[in-house]
């Protein structure tokens, strides 16, 4: 049975960093994986997204610059590393695993075309 965690999830000012994890346990990261968030009131969204060892990355416009995700294949691990946070950052952030659809740029980062989630961590970014 596959199951996906995610941590790292904090309270930070507006600026800060952080670093969010995901492991994957009954699940070979031999296949995309991506991160998504949630904010109350509003539709998941992709974050970011990536194939196996990285060779390939995504981001969504609104972090692209400040965000950067990467994979450690021989841990499992999928990381989210975010820098120069924003308020408009704050939201639930949740690992995805298993990309069911192709791996074009908008299905990577569409919720619908992922296997296996996690239960999210939550980033708040204060002003």
């Amino acid at each position: 049975q596959v199951q996906v965690m995610e941590s790292g999830g904090d309270s930070v000012q507006a600026g800060g960093s952080l670093r969010l994890s995901c492991t994957a346990s009954g699940y070979r990261t031999n296949n995309w994986m991506a991160w998504f968030r949630q904010a109350p009131g509003k539709e998941r969204e992709g974050v970011a997204a990536c194939s196996t060892g990285r060779s390939t990355a995504y981001y969504a416009d609104s972090v692209k610059g400040r965000f950067n995700i990467s994979q450690d294949v021989t841990k499992n691990t999928l990381y989210l590393e975010m820098n120069s946070l924003k308020p408009e950052d704050t939201a639930m952030y949740y690992c995805a695993a298993q990309l069911i659809g192709s791996t074009l740029f908008d299905e990577t980062l569409d919720k619908s075309k992922y296997r296996y989630w996690g239960q999210g961590t939550q980033v708040t970014v204060s002003s």
